[in-house]
């Protein structure tokens, strides 16, 4: 091998593909607004298979992600959606927007910036009345004060009757603020990741 062909090889990326990459963007994430972001590091495929083991795809026609991030959930999500259905994905952070619109060409993926406390009024401006599953891995314990008990209910209004707020959290104490909307959870801690996950399954009866 050439010393050419092995400096191509080993190029370190230039600055601005460093700082696109997924494990550094999620950081950043992280650092620029940690209460919004659940942990340091991206949620584990065992944790993602936990979570999303209750739903029924074959009925799904609106998935909702909160927190979409760089895909860690969003990407499994899309491999199983039926071809006919849609996910809306809400962040907040125009970063992980922007990323996800480089990284994700799919006609089902509808990529939203905004608060998830806001997904009544979303949905409606896209066109869909109700959502089958919404799926959230943000940190209810660490948000703003009231906003955890906003999303809970917000969720439960716009959700399906059959339908489940899937949550994943790293803090058992966020089951408080989903109780008053959701009569019934199930719930499962997932070992398997760093940190641990807690799942509570919130659902519609």
């Amino acid at each position: 091998m050439s010393a050419s062909t092995a400096r191509r090889k080993w190029r370190i990326p230039g600055a601005a593909a460093f700082w696109r990459l997924p494990p550094v963007l999620f950081l950043r994430g992280f650092l620029k607004a940690p209460a919004m972001v659940g942990s340091i590091v991206p949620s584990s495929q065992r944790l993602i298979a936990r979570v999303l083991a209750p739903v029924d795809w074959a009925r799904v026609r609106l998935f909702v992600e909160y927190g979409p991030g760089v895909g860690t959930f969003t990407r499994p999500i899309l491999d199983r959606l039926p071809a006919d259905a849609v996910l809306i994905a809400i962040d907040p952070n125009p970063d992980f927007i922007d990323y996800l619109k480089r990284e994700i060409a799919d006609p089902r993926l509808c990529l939203v910036r905004g608060s998830a406390a806001d997904v009544e009024q979303i949905i409606a401006d896209l066109g869909h009345d109700a959502a089958d599953y919404i799926v959230s891995g943000l940190p209810f314990s660490t948000l703003p004060e009231g906003v955890a008990a906003r999303i809970a209910a917000a969720t439960a209004a716009v959700l399906r009757p059959g339908g489940a707020f899937l949550v994943y959290q790293f803090s058992a104490k966020s089951l408080r603020w989903l109780a008053p909307a959701f009569p019934r959870i199930d719930r499962s801690v997932e070992l398997w990741n760093v940190p641990p996950g807690f799942c509570f399954f919130g659902w519609k009866d």
